[in-house]
């Protein structure tokens, strides 16, 4: 059986000596351990911490996580901790047992090996791995080949916010919090650097902005000077009810004939 003291030695190490926000990967990845019983497996994980398991996971899988993003440019960060999430840094019952670090499911046409777990119903079909690099890879092909995320490739690379926000508008996964959930791990392990940034974005100014509320005619009480568009309207229609002629609405606001949208305000002196 392999000894796996001195690996937990040297995380140890590591961990004590950077902090808990660093970014722990190198630049040879340490030993894999999918081909070792489970019940050894679960005893390694068990000797370590939560954190101490993370930083293992990036150490170990930092490097794949390059590699596909080369190939298919969706953001290393991204992939790094959709793994991190998805798998509980490799200790989920699916990356145990299937060697599936992104709970990706059967979907019709999958003509690989199956496994039954429960997630939003009970008994659902997961697809299962040689390994995990495989899991990797059909991570890739997963979001590359599926017309739904195909805005996602429009992005830049760097852009970790719009990514993970993309990936869950594109429905990736039922959690409300996922969005947020993956940028928080991208930030706090600073996965961001395996994308090739020298810093991390800012997730306020980068995240989606909420769109202006369109002002309703109710909400300007008591005012006769000026009247918001709405859908339908046309400058013929308002005049006849406002009473205010065309060439009138024209000359005031300083707009031409088709230049009205939904939410616009008119001045009417």
């Amino acid at each position: 059986m392999y000894n796996y003291k001195p690996l937990i030695l040297v995380l140890l190490f590591f961990l004590s000596s950077c902090g808990v926000k660093k970014l722990s990967y190198q630049k040879k990845n340490p030993k894999k351990i999918e081909n070792k019983s489970l019940k050894s497996v679960n005893r390694f994980f068990k000797s370590m911490t939560s954190l101490e398991r993370t930083h293992w996971y990036v150490n170990t899988y930092s490097k794949t996580a390059i590699n596909e993003m080369k190939k298919y440019g969706i953001p290393a960060s991204i992939t790094m901790a959709q793994g991190i999430l998805e798998s509980n840094s490799g200790n989920g019952g699916l990356a145990l047992k299937s060697n599936n670090h992104f709970g990706i499911k059967c979907h019709s046409g999958w003509k690989g090996k199956k496994v039954y777990h429960d997630d939003d119903e009970k008994g659902e079909c997961f697809r299962k791995y040689k390994n995990p690099e495989r899991s990797y890879r059909d991570h890739s092909v997963f979001l590359e080949s599926r017309d739904r995320y195909n805005f996602l490739f429009k992005i830049r690379k760097e852009n970790y916010v719009k990514w993970a926000i993309g990936l869950k508008k594109a429905g990736y996964a039922t959690d409300p919090a996922y969005a947020d959930k993956l940028i928080s791990i991208i930030e706090r392990y600073e996965l961001w650097k395996l994308d090739g940034s020298k810093k991390p974005l800012n997730s306020r100014k980068e995240k989606r902005k909420k769109p202006k509320p369109v002002v309703k005619n109710q909400e300007i009480k008591n005012r006769t000077d000026k009247y918001v568009v709405e859908k339908g309207d046309t400058l013929y229609s308002i005049s006849k009810k406002l009473k205010i002629s065309v060439s009138d609405l024209l000359k005031i606001n300083n707009i031409s004939v088709n230049n009205l949208s939904i939410g616009q305000v008119l001045k009417l002196k």
